[in-house]
């Protein structure tokens, strides 16, 4: 019997989902003691890891696990996440700002508001060149979804070999300045690794020239001083922030009342349930039959 323990905010809909699969040998659990899986958001299992003594293996809620690999956490279990299935959330939350801003949506519903008829001059995407820093499954969705729409994208990445033939050209992380002088959007899909930590400062935002900057990895990749000196510069025209250093964002960070600064609370690509329940039964069957688990992470690199 393989005994399962579910820590979420959505656990009730696990638990459901569980009990109608059915599957072979499983046995969900209250009790840490005799969990061998966990199915856990990371934030909330991470502080109690220490109360699994025969975890075995844990399966994340999310594609972020940087609150499991803080080399104070035990690594002695194998741990997965979700991937494959944010690329087109993520895609849509970066064309909604991209199209609002650009076609001026916002400001048309308020002269609505206002029974006001003025037209404004707008851009196309037609011919912008798009910067994705980091090109893994959601990158490369993007890419493929900026190409339909005429941009001219370019990756970045560890090494510069490109991820797919979305990518026209593909930097090296080292070179990342060389991609963001040709930056229209910036964006940045970066797991939080020591490598990533303030990535964006501001030596690589006075690069950019007159940028949309996006950042829907994790908050660690920028420096949030560098990003309003950036701001102010007219390095980057727009910021659209979903992710910070500090969640929730505190009443008094000068992020709020930025005018150039969009803030969402980490929205743009949820975990649903029934997605990572997929993900979920197949490595099931796989840890049941003693295989490599799909999307396993390497605590050393962080992803």
């Amino acid at each position: 019997m393989i005994k399962v323990k579910i820590v979420s905010r959505q656990q009730q809909r696990y638990v459901q989902l569980l009990t109608n699969a059915q599957l072979p040998l499983l046995k969900i659990t209250e009790d840490p003691q005799q969990a061998t899986v966990l199915l856990a958001d990371p934030p909330l299992i991470a502080p109690h890891l220490a109360k699994y003594p025969h975890l075995q293996w844990l399966q994340s809620t999310y594609a972020g696990i940087d609150a499991l690999i803080k080399p104070e956490i035990r690594q002695n279990y194998q741990l997965t996440n979700i991937r494959g299935i944010f690329g087109p959330l993520i895609a849509e939350y970066i064309l909604g700002h991209i199209l609002n801003h650009q076609r001026h949506f916002h400001q048309y519903k308020v002269q609505q508001q206002q029974s006001h008829w003025q037209s404004h001059p707008y851009q196309s995407m037609v011919g912008k060149t798009m910067v994705i820093i980091g090109t893994g499954t959601i990158g490369q969705h993007l890419a493929k979804v900026g190409t339909v729409l005429g941009c001219h994208i370019i990756g970045v990445n560890r090494n510069g070999i490109a991820a797919s033939a979305d990518f026209q050209q593909t930097y090296a992380i080292t070179d990342l300045n060389t991609a963001l002088t040709q930056a229209d959007y910036v964006i940045s899909v970066l797991p939080a690794t020591a490598d990533t930590d303030d990535l964006f400062d501001q030596d690589s935002f006075s690069c950019c020239k007159n940028a949309l900057f996006f950042n829907v990895g994790r908050g660690n990749a920028v420096n949030e001083q560098a990003l309003i000196m950036a701001l102010e510069q007219q390095y980057i025209t727009h910021a659209f922030i979903d992710v910070f250093k500090t969640e929730p964002l505190t009443p008094d960070h000068i992020f709020w009342h930025h005018p150039k600064i969009t803030i969402t609370p980490h929205i743009a690509a949820e975990s649903f349930p029934e997605q990572v329940f997929t993900i979920f039964k197949a490595n099931y069957f796989r840890f049941q039959q003693q295989q490599k688990l799909n999307y396993l992470i390497d605590f050393k690199r962080g992803y």
